[in-house]
């Protein structure tokens, strides 16, 4: 079987990479010597974007704002199955839907960066089938852990710990001031860990996650909040926070 991955940025390559173990692997992108770079890396082939063949499955690794029109574009090159890797579910499983009503359709969500695999990869089986199967057994035997959701709550969870989680970070780092290392407490250090860890990413990246999912003017808010407690006040709001993990539970004793 041959998959046809669109677009051959990090994502892209970390998906034929890990789809090579089931599939012939062919790339497309909008640079040809970008594709070519990725063919190259995992063994497989170089295709134009505009390429008229057909493919047992087509995944698309594109960014969040294009995955409408790529799923229009190169949904009816797959004879079997389609998926997408990119990082929003609702809206490229409705336009697989539209595109291909009678194609086995995938959505996943890789929950890291591809230098940080394995790791947790979402999955909404919208249509699912043999060669689907093979797609996620593939990513599965790769090491990561596969589980499944829907579109409603991959989508609504991102706006925690993605966007809201991004947004805490950033304003972390805009608003710190420059202060001796030995100063450093674990807090902080774990912070600065999670500043670098955010900002030496792409920033169109992290720019499309927050247009694509609400969640920073809530954590805004909540900071506001924090800062206008005192006394009792600011003791509620600890303890609320020690309760309402974004991951149902406070992680409990102090680390100052």
């Amino acid at each position: 079987m041959e998959v046809l991955v669109v677009g051959a940025g990090a994502m892209g390559r970390w998906a034929g990479e890990t789809l090579a173990a089931e599939f012939d692997v062919a790339y497309a992108d909008r640079d040809p010597e970008a594709a070519a770079r990725a063919a190259a890396e995992a063994g497989g082939r170089a295709v134009s974007l505009d390429a008229e063949e057909s493919f047992d499955a087509v995944c698309l690794a594109v960014p969040i704002s294009a995955v409408r029109e790529a799923v229009r574009a190169h949904a009816p090159k797959a004879e079997r199955a389609v998926a997408d890797v990119t990082g929003v579910m609702d809206a490229p499983v409705a336009a697989m839907r539209a595109a291909a009503p009678d194609r086995e359709r995938v959505s996943l969500h890789p929950l890291f960066a591809p230098e940080n695999a394995p790791g947790n990869v979402a999955v909404v089986a919208d249509a699912p089938g043999p060669v689907s199967d093979a797609i996620l057994g593939a990513i599965a035997d790769a090491g990561n852990e596969v589980f499944e959701t829907t579109a409603t709550e991959h989508d609504a969870a991102m706006e925690t710990v993605q966007a809201g989680a991004h947004a805490a970070i950033l304003a972390y780092a805009l608003a710190a001031e420059d202060v001796r290392e030995e100063f450093a407490t674990p807090i902080s250090a774990g912070l600065e860990e999670l500043v670098e860890a955010v900002t030496t990413g792409t920033p169109r990246v992290y720019r499309e996650i927050q247009e694509s999912f609400p969640g920073a003017d809530r954590v805004a808010e909540a900071a506001r909040r924090v800062a206008d407690a005192d006394g009792e006040a600011f003791e509620d709001l600890y303890e609320e926070a020690a309760g309402d993990g974004a991951f149902g539970s406070g992680s409990g004793g102090e680390r100052r």
